[in-house]
């Protein structure tokens, strides 16, 4: 069913219904990923796509991902030995590193910002009465849900506009400089410069760089935090892991290269095994039909709202044997991807929406993962058990744990931080 939506009709399903969320939040859903199929999108994805997420961008932006992983480490290394919250810290590792990436911030500077999108992330972490039925959309108006977000909107505005006019009088020299929104500002003027039909306002540049925050931050963090809950769950799993890691970057002193990681082949099926189990958003981003088609003897009329549960697929015993065992051997000999081919694997979606974040995505995931299982181990508190570890889930856009992941860190022998 799932490859009929996205690759057999893609074409009249591939729109997004209107939602409060990103109407508000979003600045009339003028991001990437929530914007209504068309001429804009087209042009948005374009930018993403041979612009943003190239995956030459993706090894210029290496260098920030290393030093923030570095810096990362070795504040934990000061912990080693104590509980410490885990889902948060890497939360904040993944906020500093797109807020590097997305507008060159460091520091205290992006505080009003993490704030700003955990508050987001707060508010939204369920899925709205009238936004799963449009019948309904009066609620969120009673509810306050509007309100909240038309706020978030002023605080977006207060904090984005001077950086975006710093920009503007900003003048980088090549790519090599360049951060997310310059790039942005770069294609409007190059746009304005040969007069064509289309160019990004403020608020257009504001939506996709806000979007960049929620996903690069929210979404990545939530599949690492549940990686390592299922490593702590799984001690063989863990205890391989991290020999490969160990033994693959013997005498690494402090940093793990990104060269390295292509060898750590047990490391991407342990991150594969994660996807599957814990897809980051459980049911995609929601599909709208542009026309009325016909799929297994089901009408499916226009305008009708369609959602993917990426999380039951990947649950499902029609196409996973042991569906609920955490088990990254499962892939060893199996040709079964992310990348959108393979519809009992759609993490990231399929089709025409599919996320083109994926490939920062995985490339943060594997350093961040390699780094914090070679220079440390870990273990529970208070005694508690791996069978013993709560794995509940939230529902939502997110599906984050249900509570946060403390666990202990213990320094490695041979970690070049001691």
């Amino acid at each position: 069913m799932a490859k009929k939506v996205m690759k057999t009709h893609d074409s009249l399903l591939c729109n997004r219904p209107t939602m409060l969320l990103t109407e508000v939040a979003l600045y009339n859903s003028s991001d990437i990923a929530f914007c209504p199929y068309g001429d804009y999108w087209r042009q948005v994805r374009k930018i993403a796509t041979l612009e943003l997420l190239t995956n030459r961008r993706v090894q210029l932006f290496r260098p920030i991902r290393e030093q923030e992983v570095v810096e990362f480490v070795k504040s934990l290394a000061s912990q080693a030995g104590s509980v410490v919250n885990i889902s948060s810290l890497i939360f904040s590792l993944l906020f500093d590193i797109t807020l590097r990436l997305g507008m060159n911030k460091k520091g205290k500077d992006g505080d009003a910002f993490k704030t700003l999108v955990g508050d987001v992330t707060a508010i939204t972490s369920g899925l709205s009465f009238g936004d799963l039925y449009p019948s309904l959309r009066f609620i969120s108006t009673i509810s306050g849900l509007k309100g909240q977000l038309q706020r978030i909107v002023k605080r977006i505005d207060n904090l984005m506009d001077p950086i975006i006019e710093e920009h503007m009088s900003n003048k980088k020299q090549g790519i090599e400089d360049e951060d997310v929104i310059d790039a942005l500002l770069k294609f409007h003027k190059d746009n304005v410069r040969l007069n064509t039909d289309f160019s990004l306002t403020t608020n257009n540049i504001k939506a996709i760089v806000f979007e960049l925050f929620v996903a690069g931050s929210e979404t990545t963090s939530t599949v690492i935090e549940w990686a390592i809950s299922e490593l702590l769950r799984n001690p063989g799993v863990m205890k391989k892991t991290q020999d490969e890691v160990r033994q693959i970057l013997k005498g690494t002193e402090t940093l793990i290269n990104e060269e390295s990681l292509d060898k750590l082949k047990y490391l991407k099926l342990v991150i594969k095994e994660t996807l599957r189990l814990h897809p980051p958003s459980p049911l995609l981003v929601p599909r709208e039909s542009i026309a009325r088609c016909e799929i297994d003897g089901y009408e499916i009329s226009s305008k009708t709202r369609i959602f993917i549960n990426a999380w039951a697929i990947g649950r499902s015993p029609k196409y996973w044997t042991n569906p609920e065992k955490f088990n990254p051997e499962r892939f060893e000999e199996s040709s079964v991807d992310f990348k959108g081919m393979h519809f009992e694997l759609i993490p990231f979606g399929s089709g025409r929406r599919i996320c083109p974040g994926m490939g920062l995505g995985i490339a943060t995931i594997e350093l961040v993962l390699a780094m914090l299982l070679y220079h440390f181990d870990w273990k529970l508190p208070n005694g508690t058990g791996p069978q013993e570890l709560d794995m509940d889930e939230t529902f939502g856009l997110v599906g984050r744990r249900k509570n946060d992941l403390q666990v202990i860190p213990l320094l490695y022998t041979f970690s070049g931080f001691k």
